[in-house]
C-alpha cells in the first residue's frame, strides 16, 4: 500500500507585483468584470481585483485567529516578487468578517488579479497556485444597473423597532449599560440577479472620501477606518454622533454646530473613542487621542469623528487583521460596556447582522492593512440586497430620532441600488 503525502493545509501561491502606467487603470472600476470582484476605493484610488487564488471561512469566537493563522501561513509558502513595494503590492487578502461569533460566516479571499493605484503609482498583481497556469485576460462586460426594484420591511418594520429602541433606553435608564446600538435592515429585490458593480461604482461616484468595499457579496461605502497599519504606525478612525444634512450649505453649518455641541452626541463619541483607545493601547508604544472631536461633512450626512494614532511596539507578532481584532467591537458598532450591550443586542434587535458591522478590508504579507467598518453597507444574493443601518442608543435619545437617522443611514446604499 502506498502511502500518500498529507496536501498542505494551504497552497503554494506565485504572486507577482509590476508596475503599469497609471493611464492604464484611471477608472479602477472600469477593469473589473463581473464573475468574483473585489473592491477597496477611496477618492479614486486604491484597489479592484477578481477571481479566487485562494480563499478561508471562518466562523465563531476564532474568526479571525483561524484567518490570522491561515494567511500567514500562506505568505510563508508563497514566492512573491514585488517590483513596486508599496502599500497594497505583494501578496493580498481581502477580508469581511462576521460582527458576532454566532452565526455567520467570515472570509479571508486572495485575488487572482488586482489593479492599484496609489498617487502616481499603479501596478498589476497575479496570483495563481505553483505549477499552475498565471491568470488569463478576461473579458469586461458592462455593467448592469438593477431594474424593477421593490423594497421591503427586514426583520422589524419602523413601528417595531422603535419599541426596540424604547426598551434599551429603558435599560440604560435603569443602569445596565451606557449605551447600545441598534440595527435594522430593509430588503430590496430586483427583477433580475443584482451586478453588484454597478451600486458599488455609484457608491465611488457618490460617496468618493469613504472607503467603498466589495468583498464576498458583502458591499458598501463606509466612512469609519477601524483600524490602518502602515510600516509601524497605526490609525484608527471613530465616528459617533450623527446629524443629516439638509442641501443648504448655511443651514448645514448651523447643525454641524449644533451635533459639535449636543450633550448626547458628545457623549456617545465619548465612550466610542475611549473604547478604540483602550483597545489599541496594549499595542502601542505612543498614542495621540484628541480631546476634541471634529465635524466630518459627507454628502447625506455629518459625524462627530476623531482620528486616533499610534506607534506599534508589537507589529512582527500582531498583524493588521489581529488589530482589527482587539478592536471589534468597538463602542462604535456595539456600545458601552461592550460585552453587556452585544448580549442586549443579541437579546432584543431581532435580526442576524452577518457580516454588517464587522470589519472588513485587505492585509498584505507583512501585516500591514487597512480594516473599515462595514456601515452603510449591504449584503447581495442573487436579486435581493439587504440593507443595514445603525443608531447609537443612549439614556436621552427618542425613538422617532432614531428611526429618522437609520433611515438617512439608508440612503447611501439604497439609491446606489436604484441608481437614483
Amino acid at each position: 500500500m502506498t502511502n500518500h503525502p498529507t496536501p498542505p493545509a494551504t497552497p503554494s501561491l506565485v504572486a507577482v507585483t509590476e508596475a503599469v502606467e497609471v493611464a492604464e487603470v484611471e477608472a479602477l472600476l472600469d477593469h473589473l468584470p463581473r464573475t468574483e470582484p473585489v473592491t477597496w476605493l477611496r477618492n479614486g484610488e486604491g484597489m479592484v481585483g477578481w477571481g479566487v487564488a485562494a480563499r478561508i471561512r471562518t466562523t465563531g469566537p476564532e474568526r479571525f485567529r483561524d484567518a490570522d493563522k491561515w494567511w500567514a501561513e500562506l505568505c510563508d509558502q508563497a514566492q512573491v516578487r514585488d517590483d513596486v513595494d508599496q502599500p497594497g503590492t505583494g501578496l493580498l487578502a481581502f477580508g469581511s468578517f462576521a460582527f458576532a461569533d454566532q452565526p455567520g460566516d467570515s472570509v479571508l479571499t486572495v485575488p487572482s488579479v488586482i489593479l492599484g493605484r496609489r498617487g502616481s503609482v499603479a501596478w498589476r498583481t497575479t496570483v495563481h497556485v505553483e505549477d499552475s497556469p498565471a491568470p488569463a485576460a478576461v473579458e469586461v462586460e458592462p455593467r448592469v444597473e438593477p431594474t424593477g426594484v421593490l423594497f421591503s420591511d427586514g426583520a422589524l418594520d419602523g413601528e417595531t423597532w422603535m419599541g426596540v429602541v424604547a426598551d434599551a433606553v429603558a435599560r440604560i435608564d435603569a443602569g445596565d449599560l451606557e449605551k447600545v446600538v441598534l440595527a435594522r435592515d430593509l430588503i430590496a429585490t430586483a427583477d433580475a440577479e443584482i451586478d453588484v458593480r454597478a451600486p458599488v461604482a455609484h457608491l465611488a461616484t457618490h460617496y468618493p472620501t469613504c472607503w467603498t468595499f466589495h468583498v464576498d457579496g458583502m458591499f458598501g461605502a463606509t466612512p469609519e477606518m477601524l483600524v490602518r497599519r502602515e510600516r509601524g504606525l497605526v490609525t484608527s478612525r471613530v465616528l459617533a454622533g450623527t446629524i443629516r444634512r439638509t442641501g443648504d450649505d448655511e443651514r448645514d453649518l448651523a447643525l454641524a454646530a449644533t451635533l459639535a455641541r449636543s450633550s448626547k452626541d458628545l457623549e456617545e463619541h465619548e465612550y466610542a473613542v475611549r473604547s478604540v483607545a483602550d483597545a489599541l493601547e496594549p499595542h502601542c508604544s505612543s498614542m495621540n487621542v484628541p480631546e476634541s472631536p471634529f465635524v466630518l461633512h459627507l454628502p447625506n450626512v455629518m459625524h462627530l469623528a476623531t482620528d486616533v494614532n499610534g506607534v506599534v511596539h508589537d507589529a512582527a507578532t500582531v498583524s493588521s487583521l489581529r488589530l482589527a481584532e482587539s478592536l471589534h467591537p468597538s463602542a462604535a458598532v456595539g456600545g458601552t460596556p461592550t460585552p453587556v450591550a452585544v448580549a442586549l443586542i443579541a437579546e432584543i434587535e431581532g435580526m442576524d447582522r452577518g457580516r454588517y458591522a464587522g470589519p472588513v478590508g485587505w492585509i498584505d504579507a507583512d501585516g500591514d492593512g487597512e480594516w473599515g467598518i462595514a456601515l452603510r453597507s449591504a449584503s447581495v444574493d442573487g436579486a435581493q440586497v439587504r440593507l443595514f443601518a445603525g443608531c447609537g442608543i443612549v439614556g436621552d435619545s427618542a425613538p422617532e430620532a432614531e428611526l429618522a437617522e437609520s433611515q438617512a443611514k439608508f440612503v447611501p446604499v439604497r439609491d446606489a441600488v436604484t441608481g437614483a
